[in-house]
């Protein structure tokens, strides 16, 4: 813990010797932001001394490793995390108090990092905090994008997406790892080499572009056990990046070319891909971390364990989050057959092992196709390898349900031009979970009621959760100190013992420290309407609050419509019996979804007529949070009086928003 390795004094040294070194300044002179780098530079010395250390442990133990591998790691900010983590808050926030700065203004100068966008990141990223305070070795495998999805802004009412610069003034909780690069190959074609002395077939990939996969660490700290897992995200580099050839002779753009193609791998977050050249860029950042990743896992295998790979998955897991990063199955398969020389039947048992499959949606959206040129053109030897599972795959419906080609049309991973990766996971591992009961049930009577009834026995459920340590002791200290009083702190590392507080349901003086509590939240967040939106509103109002991804099945569209018929209501019967309600939106639009952008322009033409209408005397408003983030969401759930969880009835597999307003009350 932070507070036994070193002390106030020392802490207080460490960050003025940063600020020095940082900044070639005093601590009198420096920025808020260069306070929190050289803050956070002090904080990761002694988180880097526990990661060590883990690693250490790990090494001895050789425990098996999870590689939870996601598209979207929706983290929210570090520092503050970090250092209840390390037990050393208090310590820190007292240090910080004699140097003449408040910790609430260091933390606000740190970006959210801009990894992920909804639910599905935000889930990989509880799961990661989850796994480190419990002990697991793991790490999460994502893109480390430079753009993230966007940054909302709201402009005449409409959703404007500007680039989220988040590590325009560096990331410190991050270390650059390009020992550990790997080369990642797009396109060209396969050549096929007989070898005489084995009598085998040698597919070797030539005329192709590759990018080099640069890893950067991100430390995941436990609660107070002093244990540090890794989050590793590829960032991406041309090969040769600069031709000074081509820049002699005035070729300026070829020149960088090769450069500019690896830098739009990391860019952005979900391109969007209402066009061609999205679409392949999608799939092209898929394959690029997956690949990454797993020879990553296969060279810290063959470290400790050798170079035989033939009981690789007693010591590796690889959880795929949603269907994004499915195309490992076939890359784990391109790796065991054309680099390790093993035969079909040894590669198929190690990957079907090794590999897991999380199904988040039964939106058709989310099940992944791709079409068989772009798919083909872009993996030439990935899809040779999906064309062979989908034969031999198909064979096994036939012996199964012989003359039924319905069951092959439904099931075949390759069918009317598409490669349909979800059926590839399916297929390709040993496990697919719902996540959530109702969601498990309707994948397995329904969505992949074929499968089910082939292979019952990959079919299970795990009902999405999430982090208390996020979203009750960092996000609503209040409470949380309430709650430690009230039960003790087994809660924050064994959420169950939080039931204990159902023993003060019915005491007069708990209830009136809780509900002060929350209207202090709800001025805290009141404050920040009016500072963001220029909206005053009244924190004894109820706040009915709707925050999440902007989708029409989560029907932010019939909310505004109830709020449009309320403010008729008071305007037709003024003398009505209303108590005050404020009505609170946050959500990003996908920048392609037309619909979705087009109710975040209605919700805050609506805000404007209701909030500007001085006849209805403040019992309504409206607010539209601009650029809703984790860092933000905190402060929201924690001010909350009402939950609007009206999404189309089973198109929610889960939802975890539910959760953390219940936690915070």
């Amino acid at each position: 813990m932070l507070n036994s390795q070193f002390k106030k004094e020392e802490f207080k040294k460490s960050v003025k010797d940063n600020v020095k070194t940082l900044y070639r300044r005093t601590i009198e002179e420096a920025t808020p932001q260069q306070i929190f780098q050289a803050v956070s530079y002090a904080v990761k010395d002694v988180i880097i001394d526990n990661w060590l250390k883990s690693q250490e442990a790990f090494e001895k133990q050789d425990p098996k490793i999870v590689y939870y591998m996601s598209m979207e790691f929706l983290m929210g900010r570090a520092l503050g995390n970090n250092l209840l983590n390390l037990s050393a808050f208090d310590e820190v926030k007292e240090a910080l108090d004699e140097l003449g700065f408040d910790i609430n203004t260091i933390e606000d100068e740190e970006p959210d990092p801009a990894l992920g966008n909804g639910g599905l990141g935000r889930l990989a990223a509880c799961f990661l905090d989850s796994l480190a305070t419990l002990g697991y070795c793991a790490y999460g495998c994502g893109i480390r994008y430079r753009y993230g999805m966007f940054k909302q802004e709201i402009r005449d009412g409409y959703q404007v997406e500007v680039p989220d610069n988040w590590l325009k003034d560096g990331y410190p909780f991050e270390l650059r790892r390009p020992e550990y690069a790997k080369e990642v190959k797009f396109g060209g074609y396969v050549k096929v080499v007989y070898d005489e002395k084995t009598h085998r077939n040698h597919f070797v990939q030539e005329g192709y572009q590759s990018v080099l996969a640069i890893p950067y660490d991100m430390p995941i700290t436990g609660y107070k056990n002093n244990m540090v897992n890794t989050l590793r995200i590829w960032d991406a580099q041309a090969i040769n990046e600069f031709q000074l050839d081509a820049f002699d002779k005035g070729d300026y753009h070829k020149a960088v070319e090769q450069e500019n193609l690896a830098r739009n791998l990391v860019e952005v977050l979900y391109p969007n891909d209402n066009h061609y050249a999205g679409k392949e860029l999608r799939l092209k950042q898929q394959y690029f971390f997956i690949s990454a990743s797993i020879q990553a896992a296969i060279a810290r295998y063959k470290k400790k364990h050798g170079n035989d790979l033939h009981k690789f998955y007693e010591k590796v897991a690889f959880q795929l989050n949603d269907t994004h990063p499915t195309v490992a199955v076939p890359e784990l398969m391109r790796i065991l057959l054309d680099e390790e020389g093993m035969d079909w039947d040894e590669a198929w048992e190690i990957t079907t092992k090794t590999c897991a499959y999380t199904n988040h949606t039964i939106m058709a959206e989310a099940l992944e196709k791709w079409p068989i040129e772009l798919f083909s053109r872009l993996l030439p030897r990935i899809y040779q390898i999906v064309e062979e599972i989908n034969r031999r795959f198909v064979m096994e419906i036939q012996a199964k349900y012989p003359g039924n080609q319905e069951k092959i049309r439904k099931m075949g991973i390759i069918y009317d031009g598409q490669v349909r990766m979800a059926y590839m996971a399916i297929v390709g591992g040993h496990s697919v979970n719902g996540v959530a009961r109702l969601h498990t049930e309707i994948l397995e009577k329904q969505e992949l009621k074929d499968f089910y009834e082939m292979m019952p026995e990959k079919f299970n459920n795990k009902t999405n959760g999430i982090t208390q340590r996020r979203f009750l002791l960092h996000g609503n200290p209040l409470l949380a100190s309430w709650v430690t009083d009230h039960v003790g702190d087994g809660w924050i590392t064994n959420l169950p013992e939080i039931e204990k507080l159902a023993l003060y349901a019915d005491d007069k003086k708990a209830q009136a420290e809780f509900m002060n509590i929350k209207y202090q939240n709800k001025v805290r967040l009141a404050k920040y309407i009016l500072e963001h939106n220029g909206v005053e509103v009244d924190p004894r109002s109820i706040f009915d609050v709707q925050v999440k991804r902007l989708h029409e099945y989560k029907r932010q569209l019939l909310n505004i419509l109830h709020i449009m018929y309320l403010y008729n209501e008071i305007k037709e019967h003024p003398e009505m019996d209303f108590y005050p309600r404020t009505f609170i939106f946050g959500a990003k639009a996908a920048a392609g979804y037309r619909r979705a952008k087009l109710t975040i322009k209605l919700i805050n033409n609506v805000a404007d007529v209701i909030n500007n209408d001085a006849s209805i005397n403040g019992k309504l408003k409206v607010v539209f949070i601009e650029n809703y983030r984790v860092s933000n969401a905190e402060w929201i759930f924690a001010a909350s009086d009402v939950s609007e969880q009206i999404s189309t009835a089973s198109k929610e597999a889960s939802g975890t928003g539910n959760m953390k307003f219940m936690l915070n009350g």
